[in-house]
């Protein structure tokens, strides 16, 4: 197991390696003017030879990669290099704030969003699944499959704008305030608070994520209590409840686990639509203010970030195979 977790680590390190080239291609190497973001349209000629100047624009490209990664020159007092310590983007062209400030303020709200959720829609999803799979063609199970079916259909912006709507204006209108439509208050300041600020972002992605996890866990669940080894299990005599929780349900988990991994990667990396709704001020709310702004240090930044998020996760997934099914055996 611990050569295995440090080859992942390696494969991990080049991977991001890798990223972090493409990134920085996509974003210097192609045409743009990269005076215009910071100094807009009113910078003269000697007002851009001052710019590209100050922020090395004229450096060759391999270079400003250089820079990129390692150590760049300082900037306003902030210097760049992700691959020294501390780590760092540089500077936000708008707001002249470190990026790694930025990040560090957000990481946690993206973070409280997508932890939260995924418990909502795990503790929905799975047990939906199970019953639908112990008993197939049943009534509950053609209904957990016409409810799989309406949140599979259901986009988050449109689901998040209904919760808003009933579940705040139209209650606020009848003198009830038992939602937050907006806004977000560190966890460490007010638990409570923070988690009635997150209530509605919480059940507009688990509402659909939980009925990708019901169909999952029913086909996982279908085609592992058909193996032999369950069948065993019956014929020696255990109950029907241990079959199903002890021995298939362990099992069956295997794929649930490696879309959990998958989507909280992505979700930590930026769920964008659900944190602009409900002004949050997450990753992926960053993002696109930096896209908007053209502010490529923190573009950079969270690019880099999410897929950070998203290697990691499948580091994790590929450790928990070996815990949840024997079977796999990590070499």
């Amino acid at each position: 197991m611990g050569a295995y977790i440090v080859r992942r680590l390696l494969k991990m390190a080049f991977v991001l390696w890798v990223l972090t080239v493409v990134v920085f291609l996509m974003f210097n190497a192609l045409p743009h003017d990269p005076v215009q973001p910071i100094k807009g349209r009113g910078c003269d000629q000697a007002c851009r030879e001052q710019t590209i100047e100050k922020y090395h624009f004229d450096d060759p490209l391999h270079v400003r990669y250089w820079h990129f990664v390692y150590r760049g020159p300082s900037i306003d007092g902030v210097e760049t290099g992700l691959f020294h310590w501390p780590p760092s983007f540089g500077s936000s062209y708008q707001s002249k704030q470190r990026v790694t400030t930025s990040l560090g303020k957000a990481i946690p709200v993206t973070f409280s969003l997508a932890a939260g959720a995924a418990v909502i829609w795990l503790l929905m999803g799975i047990p939906i699944g199970m019953l639908a799979a112990t008993r197939p063609r049943s009534i509950r199970d053609r209904l957990s499959t016409g409810l799989a079916l309406v949140g599979l259909s259901m986009p988050t912006f449109f689901l998040g704008l209904l919760l808003l709507y009933f579940l705040y204006a139209k209650l606020s209108g009848w003198g009830l305030s038992a939602f937050k439509p907006a806004g977000y208050v560190p966890f460490l300041n007010n638990p409570l608070t923070w988690a009635h600020h997150l209530i509605l972002p919480w059940l507009t992605l688990a509402i659909v994520q939980a009925a990708v996890y019901s169909r999952m866990t029913r086909g996982s669940m279908l085609e592992v209590l058909g193996e032999d080894y369950i069948r065993t299990a019956r014929a020696k005599g255990l109950s029907e409840r241990r079959v199903i929780y002890r021995h298939g349900l362990r099992s069956a988990l295997t794929p649930v686990v490696t879309l959990l991994g998958l989507d909280l990667g992505t979700l930590l990396g930026g769920a964008i639509i659900t944190e602009k709704l409900f002004g949050l001020p997450g990753v992926g709310a960053m993002a696109i203010d930096a896209v908007r702004d053209r502010d490529l240090p923190v573009l950079l930044g969270t690019v880099v970030t999410a897929a950070f998020f998203i290697v990691v996760a499948n580091l994790i997934i590929d450790i928990l195979y070996g815990v949840l099914d024997t079977r796999v055996r990590l070499t």
